[in-house]
């Protein structure tokens, strides 16, 4: 097995990575940075973020109130001290990534525009039309690549990370063009490898960002948090699942049923389409559950209603989506509804990781949408994912570097490497049972989808529970076609499998052991919030018998918990 070695290793290269390794950079012109991504980091799911990136950048709006409403919105399980660093260092990052050439939409009188989003009281969403993720990443894409000590492995597949007396010390990744394990020696370790929502079926995420991070820390000893928080975004396109963004309900949309009712107004009067994601997507829910969803070939469904806000200003503020839903949906906004429904979209939960990015395991360091902060807590406002990831990509980068120039590499363990090699060559690739991948997944994602969706009883939970530890024994009887080397997206797709049973199964647990209503987790048979016994988070560990579950407080400074109303 070829060994590289690196002071900084970050794996993924999405905003969080890009931005970790910009400020890593930024630190040390003299420390060794790599970055490694499983496809071009152009191809990142970043790239998929449309409306916006919040940040207090007007007099009249306030660091106090970015906070306020980020805590309301998370249902109070947010910490708090997170809270208020992340909203007073966002306004730095798009001060940043303008002065990098980011073209951000504009007023008539030249000032950053913003626009409104849900569970936000100012309109504070800077953005770029409504391809925001994808300006982003080519801004930092293009500032990274300019830095001679960030080099970037494309197309090379994370396996494991190695880890010794606590300490992380290196990883293994396979070389995708010629199907080769080589093994990374560093010092210091950047989880940047976004969310798992591809364990579900109706989902606006990209095939490719299935969880990897979250599980390879979770194996190599590092706890995950607050997994039960899964957020469904109200407006996924029918059949696709591609994302359309809040930005729509945030230039004026409309979400309307079968009666032709704005019926938000039954479910947040105030705030009505611009409700948190969580309070939308359960009313669209009831609606369609109710009978009052309109009928489509693919099922009932609620739309989504632009045609008042006129072609031309569809085509400058919502270009991205006027293509989408003519290309993916068959419809044209300016000239009818849009067929949408609630899509699994983000994970609140993640690699625990605290204010400095820190995991419990040394040198170790998670950022983005894989990592918990506990920033979003039960529920995420849009645009703050974005924010979160300049934010806390830039903090990650700060302290990995700091730690890389006051510690030395260490030497990787032969029997690990050894070990990891015969797990995925031998017992994966080397398996000649008769399941296969794309069945196992797809039954995987029909259960979650089926009974670990929006509104959650325990006894479908604990049904989930044993259709998936089913599935991941059948999973030991797997065959994968494909024994060649280069390019093998069979292999691939039984490794990214063997990462979303893990995550499916810390997901269910968690949820159901919380016996609560909060945010996005929706217990039906616990209809109502419960701070005396659930105002903490949850930590599941790994163990060969399934997740251990422990339970550690919530961080409050100044905002007692409150009923939570729009």
């Amino acid at each position: 097995m070829e060994k590289y070695a690196h002071d900084i290793i970050i794996v993924g290269a999405g905003l969080a990575g890009l931005r970790a390794a910009i400020a890593a950079a930024e630190v040390g012109n003299k420390l060794d940075i790599a970055v490694i991504s499983k496809l071009h980091p152009l191809r990142s799911h970043s790239v998929c973020a449309q409306g916006g990136t919040a940040a207090v950048m007007r007099e009249k709006d306030s660091y106090d109130l970015h906070a306020f409403d980020t805590i309301k919105g998370a249902d109070y399980l947010a910490d708090q001290d997170v809270v208020e660093f992340f909203v007073r260092r966002a306004p730095r990052e798009i001060i940043l990534t303008e002065h990098l050439g980011l073209p951000w939409s504009r007023t008539s009188d030249g000032k950053l525009d913003q626009r409104p989003f849900g569970g936000h009281t100012y309109p504070r969403a800077c953005f770029a039309a409504d391809m925001t993720g994808f300006h982003e990443m080519h801004t930092l894409y293009g500032k990274a690549t300019s830095y001679n000590n960030i080099k970037f492995y494309d197309e090379w597949f994370a396996t494991s990370i190695i880890v010794e007396n606590n300490t992380a010390v290196g990883l293994t990744a396979i070389e995708l063009k010629t199907g080769e394990m080589h093994a990374f020696q560093t010092k210091a370790l950047v989880m940047a490898t976004g969310g798992h929502e591809r364990i579900y079926e109706f989902t606006t995420f990209s095939y490719t960002t299935t969880g990897d991070g979250m599980a390879m820390a979770y194996r190599a000893g590092a706890p995950l948090m607050d997994m039960e928080f899964v957020q469904f975004h109200p407006t996924g396109l029918i059949p696709s699942g591609a994302l359309i963004t809040e930005g729509a309900r945030g230039e004026g949309g409309y979400l309307i049923n079968a009666k032709g009712e704005r019926f938000m107004k039954n479910y947040a009067p105030e705030k009505m389409e611009l409700a948190p994601r969580d309070v939308v997507s359960r009313a669209e829910q009831t609606e369609i559950n109710e009978g009052r969803g309109l009928e489509g070939p693919h099922g009932p469904y609620i739309a989504l209603d632009l045609r008042h806000l006129g072609e031309e200003r569809i085509n400058e503020r919502l270009p991205l989506i006027r293509e989408v839903a003519i290309k993916l949906g068959g419809v044209d906004p300016a000239k009818e509804p849009i067929p949408i429904r609630p899509a699994a979209h983000y994970s609140m939960g993640g690699i625990k990781a605290n204010i400095k990015t820190e995991t419990p395991i040394a040198g170790l360091y998670a950022a983005g949408e894989c990592s918990c902060l506990s920033l979003h807590g039960a529920n995420r406002l849009g645009t703050n994912s974005t924010a979160e990831c300049l934010v806390f990509g830039a903090v990650a980068g700060e302290e990995v570097a700091k730690h890389a120039l006051s510690n030395s590499l260490k030497e990787l363990s032969k029997e690990k490497l050894l070990a990891e090699e015969k797990r995925v060559f031998d017992e994966i690739l080397g398996s000649e049972g008769g399941e296969r991948v794309p069945v196992i997944r797809d039954e995987m994602r029909h259960v979650m989808n089926e009974k670990v969706w929006i509104f959650r009883r325990g006894d479908q939970l604990e049904s989930a529970l044993k259709e998936i530890r089913a599935l991941k024994e059948r999973f030991k009887h797997i065959k994968v076609q494909d024994k060649g080397g280069p390019f093998n997206t069979g292999l691939v797709d039984a490794l990214q499998l063997d990462f979303m049973l893990e995550l499916a199964e810390v997901t269910i647990v968690s949820a159901l052991q919380r016996t609560e209503f909060r945010g996005a987790h929706s217990r039906v048979d616990y209809p109502k919030r419960d701070d005396i016994n659930w105002l903490k988070h949850t930590l599941a560990y790994y163990t060969k018998e399934g997740p251990r579950l422990e339970y550690i407080p919530v961080t409050i400074t100044k905002w007692q918990p409150a009923a939570r109303t729009y």
